[in-house]
């Protein structure tokens, strides 16, 4: 490995900041952004109160103020202009807040331990996950670039939960625990589908040649898929009203209504019977 002084170290510091200043967002105010919008969206997420629609407007102004300023180094990669964004991403915003109610009360309706629908938007990690996602997903059908990764791997750094902002997620989507969760970039999941943790929607190759196809499975309507259960391929379709089971791997497509499930043996001894050798299987 070739040998850095440490003034030529300095040196590429200084040329890497200069070059990328005026091309990145900063991270730090993309999650201001995020965590700023929903607590003006959710009450649980802040303390503020508001006495008027008048003090919720001026904030949601303020917001798209600071949205304009975090947008404003990607200007020249945009398709149009940082102001035509932060308008589009405004009209979208009632609807990402309808979409993550009906998220919220298909996971309160999912879970029996979850008391309230409040709860579920006060603690529950996959509803945080989720509005992450669709308030990146917007930007990300705005080919915003970068911006969109940004916000989706800061929910996955708090919560474990990977979600691309490109996959197209219908509506109620029921996160239950969530920790360990990938849903790729290309995937397709349809209305009141029940993930649980450890589930990942992947391609099955990592070819960067196939960046522009759909590498991702698709899951209908209604499939509830259980933890660990591993689903790849862009030609992989769960068929509606399905059950994937725990720890099951598929890489072909399920016609509707199939149970699709692992059978594993476990065998239980007396571990005081000598007779009996141990026999583990890993």
């Amino acid at each position: 490995m070739e040998t850095v002084s440490h003034d030529q170290f300095i040196r590429e510091l200084l040329n890497l900041r200069t070059s990328r200043l005026v091309s990145l967002p900063v991270k730090a105010k993309a999650a201001r952004f995020i965590e700023e919008l929903l607590e003006l969206m959710f009450p649980h997420f802040s303390d503020e109160v508001f006495y008027a629609e008048s003090q919720i407007e001026g904030q949601f102004q303020i917001l798209l103020r600071d949205l304009r300023t975090v947008l404003q180094p990607l200007e020249r990669q945009l398709q149009c202009s940082v102001a035509d964004v932060a308008e589009q991403f405004a009209r979208v915003v009632p609807t990402i807040y309808r979409e993550l109610l009906l998220d919220a009360e298909a996971i309160h309706r999912g879970d029996p331990a979850a008391e309230s629908v409040d709860e579920v938007i006060s603690a529950y990690p996959g509803f945080y996950a989720i509005a992450i996602y669709r308030i990146a997903h917007e930007f990300y059908s705005m080919n915003v670039p970068i911006f969109p990764r940004i916000l989706t791997e800061s929910a996955h750094h708090r919560t474990g939960i990977d979600i691309h902002p490109g996959a197209v997620i219908g509506r109620s989507l029921c996160i239950d625990h969530g920790t360990g969760i990938v849903i790729g970039e290309t995937s397709v999941i349809g209305d009141d589908v029940k993930i649980y943790q450890g589930v990942t929607l992947g391609a099955l190759s990592v070819d960067k040649t196939l960046a522009s196809h759909k590498r991702h499975p698709t899951i209908e309507d209604n499939v509830v898929i259980y933890s660990n259960a591993t689903i790849l391929g862009g030609e992989t379709v769960i068929g509606r009203d399905s059950v994937i089971g725990g720890n099951v791997w598929l890489t072909e497509s399920v016609p509707p209504h199939s149970v699709v499930y692992h059978k594993s043996e476990v065998r239980v001894r007396d571990k005081r019977d000598e007779a009996v050798g141990v026999d583990f299987s890993i």
